[in-house]
């Protein structure tokens, strides 16, 4: 009972905060009812101190959602599938190699960077945090949230290539970011790990590889059951049992969810509907999971906004929350160019994709759950407040300029130089 009743109480202030922010400030709806849910929890905060039942009562809705495993463990699973089933394979496969290195290499160096700058940064000013936990937060503030990049992209306007490059990382950079989240957060928790090449390695084809390969099983068999009938209702059944099928065998399997999902998805969206589906099974799947798509994210960015009232003393943070805003920016900046500059066969990047893909890479929810998983005596609070402030000013400040930006970039086509890889200054 407790469970359907904060589901009520999320749905029911999703549709509300859906309605002022489409009938008042007209924003990108995940933008709009984030936004909203902030001001909502600042107000409570403020009425706690004449009315300390009510801001009590709320916070205990807001505590009662186990963030981490509600996102991490279900919206995840139906965002991703969601998010995967309109992406072309064919335009991603043009853009693979950058998505594959900016979702593996990328990564990893986003993470020393920001690690290495938070340390700094803390000793600047005279806070004595362990090096190990820094690099725990720049495993988990590096991977691009899919969540967020796909629903603002999609109304961004911005060309299709660069679309398919920040989109195509941010659903596949979640397996490599979780397996070096897990890797240091137990090394911070003292515990005796195997970080060999080898045994890393390991954990990155079992999870990753694994996660793809029945991702791929899945969406292959689904396809095929699809392609024996003629019934949109069915259709749409058998996609949510990949879903929530494939999440218990993920679980099972000790695999990468998110990834099976992603893999799941590309093969019904592109296979499927090519050789299973007819126009009126596509037009009902399509339908039935934007509307998912679009349920799920107001009830994910509520949740955000809302995580607000349960962060203690946010605002004696917001020195090192603001340094880590910059710092996420500039190793964001790093894990893209480094890679253009010195791996070949990436492709010829001009200055204007390189500002957009580094300002394009939002961060969301998936840093916020994996935030949540440190442990108190990791300095949880801490973390968890610069984690929010660096998806706060991701999501409203990042997420709506990107479009802005694309626009003015646009004006200066002519102006822009091209920054050749590896390959071509060697060839030169």
């Amino acid at each position: 009972m407790d469970l359907y009743y904060t589901f009520s109480v999320l749905i029911v202030l999703a549709a509300i905060f859906s309605y002022l922010n489409l009938r008042y400030l007209k924003l990108p709806s995940t933008i709009g009812i984030m936004i909203i849910a902030m001001i909502a929890s600042l107000s409570l905060v403020g009425l706690g101190k004449s009315y300390p039942a009510l801001s009590l009562q709320f916070s205990k809705v807001i505590a009662s959602v186990d963030f981490s495993e509600v996102l991490m463990g279900a919206m995840l699973n139906f965002l991703l599938f969601a998010g995967a089933i309109h992406i072309s394979l064919h335009d991603l496969r043009k853009q693979r190699i950058p998505v594959i290195i900016f979702s593996t290499v990328g990564v990893v160096i986003s993470t020393i960077v920001v690690g290495a700058l938070m340390y700094l940064a803390f000793l600047a000013l005279g806070m004595n945090i362990p090096l190990i936990q820094c690099f725990v937060f720049g495993a988990l503030i590096s991977p691009t949230d899919p969540i967020a990049v796909i629903a603002i992209l999609r109304k961004a306007g911005i060309r299709k290539s660069i679309e398919i490059k920040v989109a195509g990382e941010s659903l596949f950079n979640d397996g490599v970011a979780v397996v070096l989240f897990v890797i240091l957060l137990e090394l911070a928790q003292g515990s005796a790990v195997d970080i060999t090449f080898i045994h890393v390695a390991g954990l990155l084809v079992q999870e990753a590889g694994g996660g793809l390969l029945v991702g791929l099983l899945l969406g292959y068999i689904g396809s095929q059951g699809i392609r024996r009938i003629n019934s949109y209702n069915v259709t749409v059944i058998i996609t949510l049992a990949i879903v929530m099928g494939g999440y218990l065998v993920t679980r099972y399997l000790h695999i990468s969810g998110p990834l099976t999902m992603v893999a799941a998805g590309l093969v019904i969206g592109n296979y499927g509907k090519a050789i299973a589906m007819s126009a009126t099974d596509k037009d009902y799947l399509d339908k039935f999971w934007e509307l998912v798509d679009e349920i799920l994210n107001a009830m994910l960015f509520l949740i955000i906004g809302f995580e607000l009232l349960l962060i203690q003393n946010l605002k004696q943070f917001w020195q090192i929350g603001s340094l880590a805003i910059g710092i996420v920016l500039l190793a964001r900046f790093f894990s893209i160019w480094l890679p253009i500059r010195f791996i070949p066969n990436i492709g010829t990047f001009d200055r204007k994709t390189i500002v957009i893909l580094v300002w394009g890479g939002l961060r969301g929810g998936v840093s916020v759950a994996l935030a949540l998983t440190i442990d108190d005596r990791l300095n949880q609070n801490l973390f968890l407040a610069i984690t929010y402030y660096v998806v706060v000013f991701s999501i409203i400040i990042q997420g709506l300029t990107i479009g802005k930006l694309t626009s003015f970039q646009k004006g200066e086509k002519n102006r822009n130089v091209p920054v050749m890889s590896a390959r071509q200054r060697v060839s030169r």
